[in-house]
């Protein structure tokens, strides 16, 4: 095991990890760059989307409360991490879900979903994010994704949502996609 501690825009964290975690010795770069950017207000409903050990739902539940963060994984490590680092980071109240991508997960009332997704394999995992992740969102919800690939990812976003902000950090894309109608922005309206 691994524990370090970060300090992301004035709150302090401490993390356990895996020598098999994604990142295990300090939050990576994309993560950070993403939640620079990151919005979170009293009243969102927040998913962090293949949460890994936790970082990114602990930091906003430090802001919005536990009771407004959900986070999923499908790694069942990743979950008992995030679990483990909740409880570290007192806010154990995170409801924490394993699960591919949205198969266990319920709600559709979402104000924020992020997500850094593997981008290092094919596009199956990320498109199954952006399409789904569509349908969780309220109306004006946002949905923020981090990767190093440009091309695809904005065609997907615009495609679904309508339209996409990309901000470039370091070598970090951060895509922020807004929910402004109920149906995919390429369905034909009848």
């Amino acid at each position: 095991m691994n524990k370090f501690t970060e300090i992301i825009n004035g709150v302090e964290l401490t993390f356990e990890t895996a020598p098999t975690s994604f990142s295990p010795q300090g939050i990576d770069k994309g993560t950070l760059a993403m939640l620079s950017v990151a919005e979170f207000s009293q009243g969102d409903k927040v998913l962090d989307l293949g949460c890994g050990y936790g970082a990114v739902g602990i930091y906003a539940a430090k802001i919005i409360g536990c009771q407004n963060v959900i986070m999923s994984d499908i790694d069942h490590e990743s979950i008992e991490l995030a679990e483990k680092n909740a409880e570290l980071n007192g806010v154990s109240g995170i409801e924490i879900i394993q699960s591919d991508g949205f198969n266990n997960i319920t709600e559709k009332d979402f104000t924020l979903i992020l997500s850094n997704p593997p981008y290092h394999t094919d596009f199956s995992v990320a498109k199954h994010f952006i399409e789904k992740g569509f349908n969780r969102l309220k109306i004006c919800g946002k949905m923020l994704m981090v990767t190093k690939r440009r091309d695809w990812y904005k065609n997907k976003f615009i495609a679904i949502f309508g339209g996409v902000k990309i901000k470039e950090i370091g070598e970090y894309l951060i895509f922020c996609a807004q929910k402004r109608s109920a149906d995919y922005a390429g369905k034909a309206k009848r």
